[in-house]
This record gives C-alpha cells, structure tokens and sequence, in this order.
C-alpha cells in the first residue's frame, strides 16, 4: 500500500457552473470553497476572468478569488482566455492560471475566438506579464490542451499535433502543460499512450495533470491508468456537475467524490477527509436544486468500517 500524495483539484466552481444557467449566488459559492478547503481539499479553480455576458455565471469571480485567498493553505486557481483575463486573474492575487490551448482549432475557435497561433503569441504576452511580477509573487502558469483526446467538432486529434502543441506551450514560457479530455472521449490506452508521448517531449516533470470528464464513464478507469504514469493532479468536480458550453455533447466532470474514495482505498493520500466532503454536496443541491449530482460514492454511503475496512 502506498502513502504517496496525489493531488485533487476541485473544478466544480468554474467548469461546473459554467454549463448551468442558474447563477449561483456569491455567498453560496464562498460557502462551498471554504467548505471543500475545511475538508482538505487542497487547490480549488474558482472561477474564470471571462467577460460576463459571455459567462455570467462566472462574473463574481475576482469577488471569489478575494475570500479564498483568506483561506490558509489553499491553493487558488483561475482560468483565463487572454492577456485581458490573465491581468484580472494577477490583479486578484490568484496563485495558479491556467490558459486552455484547444487542439481542435475548430474548438479554439469557438471557445476563444483564437487559432493556435495567435494563441501562442497570446500566452507569450502573458508570460512576459508574469515577468514583470517579483518571482516570489508569481502565480504558476500552466497550459492546458484541451480537447487533446479528441473533439466532438473535428473528432481524432493527431498525436503529433497534441505533441507539436505542447512543446510550443513550454517553448512560450509555460511552467507546466496539462492534458485535457474536454469531450470525454479518452480510453486509459489513449491516456497511457499519449502522457507517455508528452512527456518524453517536455519532460517527465513538465506533465504531471489531467482534467478528465466522465461522459462515457470511463473517467476513473482513465485515472487508474495515468496514476501509473506519473501524473499525480488530477481535476474532479463535487457531484460531477460541468462540461463545456462550446463542445456539444460534453458531459460532466469526474466526480470528486469518487475520485478521493477511490484514491483513498488504493492507500493514496489526498489529504481529504471524505465523511466532511460528502457533507458539501448538501450546499450545492440546496442551490441548484434542478441540477441533477452524480457520484457512486455519495449515493451508497461509505462502507461499515470506513476506512480500514475498505483498504488493500
């Protein structure tokens, strides 16, 4: 049995609210990141610095970013679009962006209005601002590709564009690249394929998170997969709520609450505490009681005898 850390990072304020139209209000939001964090959840995304009537259910987000920074700790993160959105997320004090990359440019396109090119010279500008910032002060920049397993617009990505994608985003000035399943359509041979492709790219330390969905209900079996592959970050979303408003048949997130039992029982550590995030979910289905949660986890309780009784 192992005690190494593998690192859970909640996602569920950003991508999951993102695909919901109901706005969830500020307080609710700061009660659910100060909920997850006091279960020890330890890097949470709150939101995105997108214009608001693009997303306004993400519109509050530096208000977010200013009561999570509060919390010791806590890791904060933002995603962002552009430079515009990269000064906002700086300005609010977050200590992680990251910048998604489509693979599809058909998807990059229509989610940043960008072609690969001219999001490179974007995340160059971005770099550059980060520079300016004392080293002590910088948030870390990652580049996430998404769409990087396939897309529901172009389908198949070529492994060699994944490839030519992420040695650009390091060449750029990133500090890390992440692989995104943005439509959910990895299979764990296709995960181990491909994070053993990047990262004898851009070295082994240089990739080491995927953000998976779960929309053919392979996510966890994905996670299996590239935990023996070195990656030890990975993104869930607490009830599984999310998907992207761009990618058309996305579906939700990993289900943070399964991803922590079943890390937990394979003798992981997370850091969390299970029985105190499974209380969060209350605030999420109070505020969006339409909203339907998922999770295996949540909905038969913990085994008698949790945790010992449920470990190798």
């Amino acid at each position: 049995m192992t005690n190494k850390f593998i690192e859970i990072s909640e996602v569920g304020p950003r991508d999951g609210l993102q695909n919901i139209k109901q706005i969830m209000p500020l307080e609710v939001k700061k009660a659910w990141v100060s909920a997850e964090a006091s279960a020890g959840v330890p890097e949470i995304e709150v939101g995105s610095f997108v214009p608001p009537n693009i997303l306004p259910q993400l519109a509050d987000t530096a208000e977010l970013v200013a009561h999570a920074r509060n919390i010791p700790g806590l890791c904060v993160a933002a995603l962002v679009p552009n430079l515009i959105g990269a000064e906002n997320a700086i300005r609010s004090g977050v200590h992680k962006i990251t910048i998604p990359l489509s693979a599809s440019e058909t998807h990059s396109l229509k989610n940043v209005n960008r072609t690969h090119a001219q999001m490179i010279d974007e995340i160059k500008n971005i770099v550059a601002l980060i520079k300016t910032i004392p080293e002590v002060d910088r948030p870390k920049f990652e580049g996430g590709i998404s769409t990087a397993f396939g897309c529901t617009l172009e389908g198949k990505i070529k492994t060699t564009k994944i490839l030519e994608l992420a040695i650009a985003l390091m060449d750029a000035g990133c500090d890390e690249v992440g692989l995104s399943d943005t439509t959910g359509y990895a299979t764990p041979s296709h995960v181990v394929k491909l994070v053993k492709a990047v990262k004898a790219e851009v070295g082994d330390n240089n990739l080491t998170s995927l953000h998976i969905h779960n929309t053919r209900g392979l996510g966890l079996a994905n996670v299996v997969a590239a935990l023996d592959h070195g990656i030890t970050t990975f993104d869930a979303s607490l009830g599984g709520i999310g998907g992207c408003p761009f990618a058309p048949g996305a579906s939700g997130n990993i289900v943070t609450e399964d991803l922590a039992f079943m890390l937990d029982s394979m003798g992981y550590d997370t850091g969390i505490d299970l029985k105190t995030l499974m209380k969060v979910r209350k605030i999420i289905s109070n505020a969006l009681p339409d909203e339907p949660l998922y999770g295996f986890t949540p909905d038969a309780g913990l085994p008698k005898g949790y945790p010992n009784a449920y470990r190798d």
